[in-house]
């Protein structure tokens, strides 16, 4: 059964609360948005002015996505908050510093581990995309054929 945040992060549950109202505001008006424009039916405008507003939709949609995870991370910290495992790193399991938590309340590592994590995830993508060119065909065996 979920406690009360104890007094230790009850100003941290606040900023993600906070957090939480202003990311679900933002992404209702995102949907808002959408759908407003949607009801318009006939493009209007020229080649350019479609093509503007279909980029815009679209960077909607994105936005609209970076918000679903970031309000999911927001939940899953106030999880952790009365469970009683947050400010707790998940790699190496000390204490994360309370000024990260301030500036990244959600933060589920600290600075140290979370910087292995994107060098190892750098390396990663970098090895997967060159081992992706080494299978694109360089058009030699259409031209032989």
């Amino acid at each position: 059964m979920a406690t009360k945040p104890t007094k230790k992060w009850k100003e941290i549950s606040d900023i993600l609360l906070k957090m939480k109202d202003d990311t679900l505001r933002e992404i209702h008006k995102t949907v808002k948005n959408g759908a407003e424009t949607a009801a318009t039916g006939e493009p209007s405008g020229d080649i350019y002015d479609q093509a503007s507003s279909e980029r815009d939709r679209e960077l909607g949609l994105i936005l609209g996505d970076r918000e679903r995870e970031k309000l999911h991370s927001i939940d899953e910290a106030l999880l952790r908050i009365n469970e009683g495992e947050y400010g707790i790193c998940e790699e190496c399991e000390e204490e994360i510093p309370l000024g990260r938590l301030k500036a990244m309340p959600f933060a589920r590592h600290c600075v140290k581990c979370k910087a292995d994590l994107e060098k190892l995830q750098a390396q990663t993508k970098r090895f997967e995309e060159e081992r992706a060119y080494r299978e694109i065909p360089l058009g030699s065996e259409e031209e032989e054929a």
